[in-house]
């Protein structure tokens, strides 16, 4: 599957905690390299093989030792770089990736990083990671050519200081609103529970309520007992989350609470009327009992178990396949008209770009070695492989085929497979890139991929409104700093509001003073900052 990523992760750090962080990161870091703990090496063999010291992260139904994985056993034959690995399971990496590097133990390279633009920028202010250009433009020549065809990459990935401090993560599939990141959290409606009930797709928010309604009294899964479960969702930002039902009533929403209205303007979406009108819906459907109870604690796990149970009526979820299976008893549902009459489907900000998925420690010692292996990655066939997995593996289902003649991987059928899961066990993630360019010469577009692709074609794009997005702007420091500062506040408290709203109901009476405290919060320099960043990027 094509990787849902798309927006950023920048959730909002401390100043105070990071530069703690860094400055502990930059005292290890004038310590020299040590080979213990996962801290940097000048290992290397008789044969001239280097050993590199890596901390990363993987999900826990991948090996425990990433060398396990046949794309890095192959990676080490090519290259002549072997791996010492500190592996976290991706619930704990980033706390454990932050510990270990200010314990003193500082690897060579912080691999499949997850570092948001001001860790970045903070940690290069002090000097724990290096900047990159030069390994890049001496050693990188799979990079460099990867951003010669897409040059736009280029400046993205450049700070606004001229540097470039970390190595990429790119996916294309599609381009506009055409591309496969345009809608994070699709609805997926049970057509079985209305092929039973007789109801037809709902296509307004109060056919939708009716359809609910039904499916909570009316017993569709014909058990006799009361426990369908209408409507769920994971309550927080992404694509698990019930927003994309905001766009009904408005402007809508987006995972980070910013949508540009076809004039440019920056706007701040749960500060606007139609958002207000839409957590009224969402009230309404608390009080008709409509909502799943577990839905404002729940987490993946949670949320995938009662999804294989078939318990929902409706759930969010980016593809149905890695939550209810790929079957015929879920399909997605159109955009429903508001109460005003019209359609609308917000455009997830973003693309698919990681700017911090991987970085160097001033520690190393043998960066001409670390950066021939990352530069690997960036081979197109490569990439692929990192992106999704590999093929001719002899121990585990394989997501590839590899034709010889053509120089090209082909997507084999996933049998079933929840594509996610099939994805963890086998690929590397970490940086690499995939051009829209690449699909037809280097490899097949996912049958996953393309099936939603061809869902957003039909059912998603003729209701997008909006022809601008918020594209991935590379702040400064102090707008970052201040971004980061207001965000941990504004942020939270829109999420604490907003779902005591879905519950109590009260926002009419108290919408007035919950904009006051966002303003003193620091709203409007918020969106100051953010529409100067917008401006400057389209010029």
């Amino acid at each position: 599957m094509i990787m849902k990523k798309v927006k950023k992760s920048r959730k909002a750090v401390t100043t105070a905690s990071i530069s703690m962080l860094s400055a502990m990161l930059l005292l290890s870091a004038c310590g020299g390299g040590r080979a213990e703990g996962g801290a940097a090496s000048e290992a290397q063999s008789p044969d001239g093989k280097v050993t590199l010291n890596f901390i990363t992260q993987s999900s826990p139904l991948a090996p425990a030792d990433p060398n396990e994985k046949l794309i890095n056993k192959r990676l080490e034959e090519k290259t002549n770089v072997h791996i010492n690995w500190k592996n976290y399971t991706s619930d704990v990496f980033k706390e454990k990736r932050n510990l270990a590097v200010a314990s003193g133990d500082l690897p060579d390279a912080i691999f499949d990083a997850a570092y948001t633009d001001y860790e970045l920028l903070k940690l290069a202010k002090d000097g724990a990671i290096i900047p990159l250009e030069d390994l890049i433009e001496q050693h990188m020549p799979n990079l460099k050519k990867v951003l010669e065809e897409a040059p736009e990459y280029k400046s993205m990935i450049t700070a606004p200081d001229g540097h470039i401090y970390s190595f990429p993560w790119i996916e294309e599939l599609g381009s506009g609103k055409q591309r496969i990141q345009a809608v994070d959290d699709l609805p997926w409606i049970n057509v079985e529970w209305l092929n039973k009930l007789g109801l037809k797709m709902p296509t307004t928010t109060e056919e939708l309520k009716k359809v609910l309604i039904a499916f909570k009294t009316q017993d569709p899964n014909g058990n006799g007992k009361a426990d369908e479960i209408p409507l769920s969702f994971i309550n927080k930002p992404g694509g698990e989350d019930l927003t994309f039902l905001f766009a009904a009533f408005g402007l809508g929403e987006n995972w980070d609470h910013t949508v540009v209205t076809n004039d440019g303007k920056v706007v701040f979406t749960a500060a606007d009327e139609g958002y207000k009108e839409a957590i009224k819906y969402i009230h309404e459907l608390v009080q008709e009992g409509l909502v799943d109870v577990e839905a404002y604690q729940q987490d993946w796990n949670t949320y995938l178990a009662k999804g294989k149970d078939q318990k929902y009526g409706m759930y969010f979820t980016w593809d149905k396949a890695n939550i209810t299976g790929m079957n015929d008893t879920y399909d997605v549902m159109p955009p429903v008209a508001g109460p005003t009459g019209e359609v609308n489907v917000t455009r997830t900000n973003g693309i698919g770009l990681d700017r911090g998925r991987m970085v160097i420690t001033s520690s190393n010692k043998n960066l001409e070695s670390t950066a021939k292996w990352v530069d690997q990655l960036y081979d197109p066939l490569q990439s692929v492989q990192d992106n999704w997995g590999t093929y001719g593996d002899e121990t585990q289902q394989n997501i590839f085929e590899f034709d010889e003649a053509k120089g090209m991987l082909k997507h084999l059928p996933l049998k079933g497979a929840a594509p996610v899961e099939l994805r963890q066990k086998t690929s590397i993630a970490g940086p690499l890139a995939i051009l829209d360019s690449y699909y037809g010469k280097y490899t097949t577009k996912p049958e996953d991929a393309a099936w939603r692709m061809d869902l957003l074609d039909k059912y998603m794009v003729p209701h997008m409104k909006a022809e601008n997005v918020y594209p991935s702007v590379f702040f400064s420091i102090d707008e970052l700093d201040r971004l980061s500062t207001i965000e941990t506040d504004l942020f939270a408290y829109v999420l604490r509001m907003r779902t005591e709203w879905y519950q109590n109901g009260k926002i009419d009476q108290e919408w007035d003073a919950y904009l006051k405290e966002l303003d003193r919060l620091g709203l409007q320099e918020w969106l100051q900052i953010k529409q100067a960043g917008y401006d400057r990027n389209n010029k």
